[in-house]
């Protein structure tokens, strides 16, 4: 799906992926700051390709909302294979706290937090997950008191994206205990270095400790690092789920899948047939496709709303359940098609594309859990998007 309405500026992102692409850090590579990776990230910070409309002084491009180039630069980086995932490692930072940053914060903070986290200077992760409060985050229990002009954070996150490697982190806390379960909680942006701050990596199924506990025994933060109005945390939280949720259903990421898919299937043969002439196969890649296309025909509806200044609605709830679940198919076809190739990983001469099938498929089946569950996301769409009768509660 290409826009050609603007050739000149099409033209311009294939230059710049032809001269500077291979600088692009491998998917795989889950470092977050080292120097090429930085490197990389202001590479793209200083042609406008990451920071695009955040405004000059704090850091950014400071272009003008552009519906065309936006879904041109989109197109031309997936159609290369740069992945929305190797284009910024740390989407925390940069796809969530950056625009919550300017929805919210002071000038003070924007200034001091914006320009760095776009650098790729600070890496940032999310504290809102806690072992009691997963789905329900109304009902986290970290509590914060005040004194004198700090607050003193005592509690417990979980499932905590790189924590392990993140300087900073913005996190959801009790500091209203007798509000109301949504009015007493405050959104803060903890320094990971604090005293009383103790990370622990969680084993995953794909060998990987990407995901964190975190514990916090009298962490003590300044006050300045509240950001919004204390107790009404809850609106900036959401404000940055639904950046993460946006993120997390990329359509681009899922485009740039389903290219190496269509390229295994070529690829791969079974008694001298291509794979993806097998009937059967064919059939299923070709669901996956009108899948695809239709995310990327509704991407483009809500980047249509956004600039326009007008609410996505329904069309945006949507985006975390499709994206994700559809990612995943395609990575379940991949397995599918290389028959008993498929369940090699980590190592085995036969495997191919270095495993990255096998574990996508498993990271992947996370992220359906992951930033809202499935479950949650489907009362989201009714409630809120349908206008169906609230769940009943016990």
């Amino acid at each position: 799906m290409e826009h050609d309405s603007r050739p000149q500026f099409r033209q311009q992102v294939r230059d710049f992926i032809a001269t500077y692409g291979e600088l692009a850090p491998p998917e795989s590579d889950t470092a977050l700051r080292t120097p090429e990776r930085r490197r990389w990230q202001q590479l793209l910070l200083s042609h406008g390709y990451l920071g695009r409309t955040v405004p000059s002084r704090y850091g950014g491009y400071g272009a003008a909302p552009d519906l065309i180039e936006q879904i041109a630069i989109a197109e031309e980086f997936a159609a290369a294979g740069i992945t929305d995932r190797m284009i910024v490692a740390n989407r925390q930072g940069v796809s969530m706290l950056v625009p919550t940053l300017l929805a919210f914060g002071t000038e003070e903070q924007k200034q001091r937090w914006i320009p760095a986290t776009l650098r790729g200077e600070t890496i940032w992760c999310q504290g809102y997950s806690e072992p009691g409060a997963g789905s329900d985050l109304a009902a986290l229990s970290t509590r914060g008191r005040i004194d004198a002009d700090e607050i003193v954070i005592t509690g417990q996150k979980i499932w905590t994206s790189e924590a392990h490697q993140a300087d900073m982190m913005f996190c959801l806390v009790r500091t209203e205990p007798e509000a109301s379960r949504h009015r007493g909680i405050s959104f803060i942006l903890v320094p990971m270095d604090a005293p009383g701050i103790e990370v622990r990596p969680l084993n995953t199924m794909t060998g990987r400790s990407s995901f964190n506990e975190v514990f916090l025994t009298d962490v003590r933060v300044p006050l300045d690092h509240l950001v919004g109005e204390r107790g009404r945390g809850w609106e900036v939280a959401n404000a940055a789920l639904t950046h993460e949720r946006g993120a997390l259903g990329n359509p681009e990421v899922a485009q740039t899948r389903f290219q190496a898919l269509v390229e295994l299937m070529t690829r791969e043969t079974v008694n001298g047939r291509r794979l993806i002439d097998d009937p059967v196969f064919a059939d299923r890649l070709m669901k996956l496709q009108a899948w695809l296309l239709a995310m990327r025909l509704n991407n483009s509806r809500i980047l249509t709303c956004r600039v326009k200044g007008e609410s996505p609605g329904l069309c945006e709830m949507v985006v975390k359940l499709q994206g994700c679940e559809l990612i995943h198919q395609v990575s379940a076809l991949a397995i599918d098609v290389l028959e008993e190739l498929g369940v090699l990983y980590d190592g085995s001469e036969f495997e191919r594309a270095g495993g990255a099938w096998q574990k996508n498929y498993m990271f992947d089946l996370g992220l359906i859990i992951g930033g809202g569950t499935a479950q949650i996301q489907k009362n989201i769409i009714a409630e809120r998007g349908l206008g169906m009768p609230r769940q009943a509660r016990a």
